[in-house]
Parts: structure tokens; C-alpha cells; sequence
């Protein structure tokens, strides 16, 4: 005999009456927009108006679920946790970032977590005081700052930000001595890299100053401080014992007594950037020695360096990576004295050397077996000298050979059959190539970066 409708408990009611699905459903709808509802409330039978009802409300449940299948079983992205939110937005660009933060409150929660702007740099305009900027770095967690244009004291800026790491002034030609000089009256031990590139007005005094307060600065970019002279370099080298990146491009006054002042330091340097410093001479290279764990150093452009100075890198260890660029007295003979004095360097950089052919390539293949990295362009190289590269530096993965006019086809069959890990080739300029040679060139396995400005055929 059939039960009475009345006495069927809630609980028991039967499928084609109230599906699973259709509770479930009805749960979802009632918990979100209805957080209150009378069958909802304890009873332990149903009326027979009830069940009525529950008839009513699995029909209406059965129309809705064409529109609200997509709803079903699905979280939206504003359910998911702040932290899972935090590592989403940490993928987006920085102006991605603060959009984000604008949706609404848990977004703008999740975007203010630290871990979503670790490692941005901030690039701000400084032109009118307004302290709620710095406050809001600090809450975000942001140490690293660029300055694109600075109209207020710079002092504002290192007390706004106490914990800062990173301090990009570069091209912001206000910045003086004075300036700094009011900026660092106590130490600031956190901070790490310091640039002031082309701060023309900046002299040997900010690099007192710096010396004094900056104790844990590890890269100053001092490219285009054209008033810094060897005193300066005396002061680094006083106070400046963790320093490991020093570039001084375009440092005019520094000649062979600074770079004798900066080795006698102790100074820990692994990157030391003298690029269109004119007055260096080969004894720099000498008190460049001293240097025990350098590892790189840009000599470009720095006419007054000769063969001879080659003679005392070679001697370096540590070192890996030599640019000579447009040194017009580096010839075959000081790639000789690189190889032949155990040289260990892994990228070399004697583009626009005129003086460099055939015979430098047969000493580098003879000694520098290390290079992973060999840059020759517009030097007086042909296929000959090619050949010789090819034969043994089986470890090259980037060879820059531009507007070399001596390499045809034949060369570059030459390197596409040895040079199997070469992942980048420059080709610009290189006139007598077809694409014959192209083809042998394009069928190497890791190749990823072929450079063909100017070829015309």
C-alpha cells in the first residue's frame, strides 16, 4: 500500500519528486540569495500543502537548469583564496597590477600581498611631495626604485622607503653632491645597487658620502660621471669592501693611478666596466691583476690598450669575459699572448679590431678552447680562418661575424657541419653569402637567433 504523502519525511522524499540534483540546486539558490527560508526550518513531516509546494519548486528548479548549468558544480575566479589569487596576479605586468587591485575589495586585498610585487622595480616622477606614495611601496613590499625625474629632495625618498634595496637615478641630471649629501646622513644597510648614470653634477664628494654610509653596496654605475676622478676611486675602495659590479664608462679622468688605487683596496670586484676611459694605458691592465675574483671586464673603445696589456690578462684566472671593441691597437699577436698564457675566458669581444684576421683565429683555436661566445665582427677575417674555429671550438654557441665581406658560402658550410651547439649566428652585412650557405646554416639543431640585416640576395 502507498504511504501517505504527509508522512514522507523530508529527508526520504522520493527521486522523481525531488532529485538529488534539484537539492542540490536549490541548496546553492537558497544559501546565496535566500539565507532564509520556512523549509528550511526543523520539522520532522511535511503538510500536504508542503509537499505542493516542493512540486511548485522542482518545476521552477527544472526550468532553471538551462540557464544556470554553467553555475553548477563551478567556482568562480572571486572564490578562490587570496593566496591563489596572489599568485595569479603575480604574473601580470606592473600596470596589470594596480587594474587588478580596482575590481574590487578581495582582489584589492590580494594585490596588495607582498608576494605579487616582489622583485618589481617602481619607476616613479618625483615632482611634488606626497608622502602616500612611499607608503604605498612599503605596503606592497617594493625595495627597488627608478627615479625618471626627480624635482624634491632625494633625502625624501630614502626615508620613505626605510627597508630600500635598489636605487635607480640614472639620466636624473639634477641629482648633485648636495643632494646626495642630504640623502645619506646614517647608514642605510639594506641598500645594495646604486645607479647614477649620467648624474653629470655628481663628483668625488657624493662618492665620499657614499663610501661613508652605503657599506653594503655591491653594483655602482657610475657610467657618464664624467667630474669622478682617481680620488674617487680611492674612496671606494676605502669604504666599499662588498662591492662586486663597478662600471665607470665615460670616466675621462680615470687613468692607470686609479685602477692602482681601486686594486690595492681588497675591493671583491667581478665586474669592472672601463669603457671609452682613453687615458687607461696597458699598466692598468697590470694593477688589474690585484683583482683576484674578476671575472669580466669591458675594455671597449679604450685606444691606449695594446698587445702587451693582454699579456697580463692572460694571467687572470678568474677571469671570463674580455670585450675589446673598437681597440684599434689589439692585433693577432695579443690573441696570441691570450692563448698562449692559459687564458680561460668564455666570451671575447674584438668586433671592429681592424687588425684582427685569419692568423688571430688560428691562435684562439690553438689556446682558447673555453669560448662559448666570439664576436668578430667587420674585423679581416675569411673562410680560412673560419676553419680554423671550426676544427676545435666545438663548444661555441654564439659567433658574430657581421659585415666580415671575406666570408662567402663556403665558410658557412664549414660552421654548420662542426659548430652543432650553435645557438646564435650575426650574418649583417655579410654581402657575399647566398642562400646556399643559408640553408647549411638554418639546418642547425639548437639555432635560435640568425641575424641578416643588409643581406641583399
Amino acid at each position: 500500500m502507498m504511504e501517505d504523502p504527509t508522512q514522507v519525511s523530508y529527508t526520504e522524499l522520493p527521486v522523481p519528486l525531488l532529485s538529488t540534483q534539484a537539492l542540490l540546486r536549490h541548496h546553492y539558490h537558497t544559501t546565496r540569495y535566500q539565507p532564509y527560508n520556512r523549509l528550511h526550518q526543523p520539522q520532522h513531516f511535511l503538510s500536504h500543502s508542503a509537499v505542493h509546494e516542493l512540486h511548485a519548486l522542482t518545476r521552477t528548479i527544472e526550468e532553471e537548469e538551462q540557464v544556470d548549468d554553467y553555475d553548477l558544480g563551478k567556482t568562480h575566479i572571486s572564490c578562490l583564496y587570496p593566496e591563489i589569487l596572489a599568485i595569479i596576479f603575480s604574473y601580470l605586468e606592473v600596470r596589470d597590477k594596480g587594474r587588478v587591485a580596482q575590481v574590487c575589495t578581495t582582489w584589492r586585498e590580494a594585490a596588495y600581498l607582498k608576494s605579487v610585487w616582489r622583485g618589481v622595480e617602481a619607476k616613479l616622477h618625483l615632482r611634488r611631495t606626497n608622502a602616500s606614495v612611499f607608503a604605498s611601496l612599503v605596503k606592497r613590499g617594493i625595495k627597488r626604485v627608478q627615479v625618471l625625474s626627480l624635482r624634491r629632495s632625494l633625502r625624501e625618498v630614502i626615508q620613505g622607503i626605510p627597508n630600500l634595496e635598489s636605487l635607480n637615478l640614472s639620466g636624473c641630471y639634477s641629482v648633485a653632491d648636495v643632494g646626495i649629501t642630504h640623502a645619506f646622513i646614517t647608514e642605510v644597510p639594506s641598500l645594495t645597487q646604486l645607479n647614477l648614470s649620467l648624474c653629470k653634477q655628481v663628483t668625488d664628494n657624493s662618492l665620499s658620502r657614499i663610501a661613508q654610509y652605503l657599506k653594503n653596496l655591491e653594483v655602482l654605475e657610475l657610467e657618464g660621471c664624467c667630474n669622478v676622478t682617481n680620488t674617487g676611486l680611492v674612496l671606494i675602495a676605502w669604504g666599499l669592501k662588498k662591492l662586486k659590479r663597478l662600471n665607470l664608462r665615460s670616466c675621462w679622468h680615470i687613468s692607470d693611478q686609479g685602477i692602482e688605487h681601486l686594486a690595492g683596496g681588497n675591493v671583491n670586484l667581478e665586474y669592472l666596466g672601463l669603457q671609452d676611459c682613453q687615458r687607461l694605458s696597458d699598466e692598468a691592465l697590470k694593477h688589474a691583476t690585484c683583482l683576484p675574483l674578476l671575472k669580466s671586464i669591458n675594455l671597449s673603445f679604450c685606444i691606449s690598450i695594446t698587445d702587451s696589456g693582454l699579456k697580463h690578462l692572460a694571467k687572470m684566472t678568474s677571469l671570463r669575459e674580455l670585450n675589446l671593441r673598437s681597440c684599434d691597437n689589439i692585433s693577432d699577436i695579443g690573441m696570441a699572448y691570450l692563448a698562449e698564457g692559459g687564458s680561460r675566458i668564455s666570451s671575447l669581444d674584438v668586433s671592429f679590431c681592424d687588425k684582427i684576421g685569419d692568423q688571430a683565429l688560428v691562435h684562439i683555436s690553438q689556446g682558447l678552447f673555453n669560448l662559448k661566445s666570439l664576436s668578430l665582427n667587420a674585423c679581416q677575417i675569411s673562410d680560412e680562418g673560419l676553419s680554423k674555429i671550426a676544427s676545435t671550438l666545438l663548444d661555441l654557441e654564439t659567433l658574430n661575424i657581421g659585415q666580415c665581406s671575406r666570408v662567402t658560402d663556403k665558410g658557412l658550410t664549414t660552421v654548420a657541419e662542426a659548430l652543432q651547439r650553435l645557438k646564435c649566428i650575426d650574418l649583417y652585412g655579410c654581402t657575399r653569402i647566398t642562400t646556399v650557405g643559408l640553408e647549411r646554416i638554418m639546418k642547425l639543431p639548437q639555432l635560435s637567433l640568425l641575424n641578416l640585416g643588409l643581406w641583399v640576395r
